[in-house]
């Protein structure tokens, strides 16, 4: 995925509509021997790049493949563009791009043949199919590949193709299920650049992904599941700052020139802070207050009270963090 590549000119899905692309409303999904979806509910807008997370076993493959056609809820309803997933299944699919965590090859097929064998099945003909392949190849860095045989592909790569295949039809909905799992850094460089720019074209994403900090950085929303149950559903800042309101302490890093231990000292006479970590320059420290006024005061005093502060920032919450965090409080509930 070269994030210098000149993307294909993609139909713009840009509304100003408030009304919502994806619809889910309390959407129960039962097997033999598993409850795997309880009554989730949420909604998705145009253009959003979403974040889908949640343990091995949680539903969220379930859930996408719900959205995606593929399975069909025991009770509930799921609705893309106004359309029923049960009821209109062929009108959803052509609004809907998937890409799997895992897809097949074939020993004697390349890599162009494989893509324009799904143009056709996709049925585009003639200049129009040829033309949005090459598109298709050109925006994921396939081109270098094209006479390559499938199964001579890298992990990367087949992702790449993956990828292309799902960007085939042009559709408003992406629904991607672990779409940078085994990449090497470059190619999940490689791999948000993409996201952003048909993020940038109006196309609304919806992303699972175990690899919480890259989906932050990709992600306007976030939703967590576990046990089958939505437990969160909103902005990933929020959830990196936290707050005293919603019971998250602050973590701040401090570094002092002399006794590290100092600061362990320091904090212990102090009421509001709590020693997290000690470390060989210095400690992380949780701060009961958030707002700038407090932080800034806390600073002044442990300057005025002898402590040769070098630095003193503070940390975002890790996304991995606030997803265990909200684990726990959801199980003590």
């Amino acid at each position: 995925m070269d994030s210098t590549t000149t993307p294909p000119p993609l139909t713009s899905t840009s509304s100003t509509s408030a009304e919502p692309l994806v619809r889910v409303r309390d959407v129960h999904r039962l097997f033999p021997n598993v409850y795997a979806v309880k009554g989730i509910n949420f909604d998705i807008h145009r253009g959003q790049v979403v974040g889908f997370i949640g343990a091995n076993g949680a539903g969220k493959t379930t859930t996408m493949r719900m959205m995606a056609t593929l399975d069909v809820p025991t009770r509930g309803q799921i609705s893309i563009a106004n359309e029923d997933v049960v009821q209109r299944p062929a009108q959803v699919r052509r609004l809907v791009g998937w890409m799997p965590d895992n897809y097949g090859t074939y020993a004697n097929m390349t890599v162009f043949e494989y893509l324009d064998f799904f143009a056709r099945a996709y049925g585009l003909k003639g200049k129009d199919r040829a033309q949005r392949v090459q598109e298709v190849m050109d925006f994921a860095d396939l081109t270098p590949l094209a006479d390559r045989m499938m199964n001579a592909l890298s992990k990367g790569m087949g992702q790449r193709l993956c990828f292309g295949r799902m960007l085939l039809p042009d559709p408003e909905f992406l629904i991607l299920d672990e779409p940078a799992a085994g990449l090497d850094p470059k190619a999940r460089m490689e791999f948000k650049n993409l996201v952003r720019l048909l993020s940038q074209r109006g196309k609304t994403l919806f992303i699972s992904s175990h690899i919480l900090s890259e989906l932050g950085e990709m992600c306007d929303t976030m939703l967590f599941i576990d046990g089958g149950k939505i437990v969160y559903h909103g902005d990933a800042n929020e959830l990196r700052k936290g707050s005293a309101a919603n019971g998250t302490r602050m973590a701040i890093d401090i570094v002092v020139a002399d006794r590290p231990e100092a600061i362990s000292e320091w904090a212990s006479m102090n009421p509001g802070w709590t020693v997290v970590e000690t470390r060989r320059d210095g400690a992380r420290l949780a701060f009961e207050a958030d707002d700038p006024q407090s932080i800034a005061a806390a600073l002044r005093k442990m300057i005025g009270d002898g402590l040769s502060v070098i630095d003193f920032h503070r940390e975002e919450r890790r996304l991995e963090d606030a997803f265990v965090d909200m684990i726990k409080d959801k199980s003590k509930a």
